[in-house]
């Protein structure tokens, strides 16, 4: 099953860069999961899409659709558990 965790961010927003260490460290540990930055300057359509209304906003997919959404700063415990719920 494919798994994608989408980073909606924006380079002046302070706890994006907060959220970042996070998920470059998650990055490397589940090669299987596709990590996707969306710059929501840059891809406004797409935020639209997924009704980003904060930042970092993190959204969990898999083949079934999105598994988990988490607004603000989430820690690594959080993320690495809804990676297994979505079959990472």
């Amino acid at each position: 099953m494919a798994v994608t965790l989408k980073d909606f961010y924006a380079d002046w927003c302070g706890p994006c860069k907060t959220q970042d260490p996070i998920l470059e460290e998650l990055e490397e540990e589940y090669p299987d999961v596709e990590f996707e930055k969306v710059d929501v300057d840059q891809q406004q359509d797409v935020a639209n899409e997924y009704q980003v209304r904060s930042l970092p906003t993190l959204i969990i997919e898999n083949d079934d659709g999105i598994v988990e959404r988490f607004v603000g700063v989430t820690q690594r415990d959080d993320i690495e558990s809804a990676l297994g719920e979505a079959g990472a």
